[in-house]
């Protein structure tokens, strides 16, 4: 008995492990004409990076994939990026990345907007990967 419930709860466990998205791939990526380097994605969204070359840059969020954004790239919590964005708007008048409304509406906007970045879930076409996490 004490086996049977020790095997269900461990396939359990590996099926939500599988679901939280712990091994789900992120793609950060921008406008094909947009000049971004993989080192640049974290100063792009704490607002410390505005220029990509001539072109002012657009970062965008998508709510969909933005705790494993924060995770794996920025490295904080989605408190600390409202309190640098916050700080940000009070400081140097610079507005928090807007938000989109999941992969598809991150996808067309960076394809349709010079400057743009964002980031996905999904390697998408007809723009530039800037980097996978």
């Amino acid at each position: 008995m004490k086996r049977k419930f020790a095997f269900a709860c461990a396939a359990v466990g590996a099926i939500v492990f599988a679901k939280c998205g712990a091994a789900a791939d992120l793609y950060v990526i921008a406008h094909p004409t947009t000049a971004i380097a993989a080192d640049d994605v974290k100063d792009v969204y704490v607002g410390e990076k505005q220029f990509g070359g001539n072109v002012k840059l657009v970062p965008t969020d998508n709510p969909a994939a933005k705790a494993l954004f924060l995770e794996r790239v920025l490295r904080m919590d989605d408190g600390r990026y409202n309190t640098v964005w916050i700080k940000k708007g009070f400081r140097d008048g610079i507005l928090a990345p807007a938000q989109k409304s999941g992969d598809s509406a991150v996808i067309e906007f960076v394809r349709s907007t010079p400057g743009a970045v964002g980031y996905v879930t999904s390697a998408p076409a007809s723009v530039t990967i800037v980097q996978k996490y």
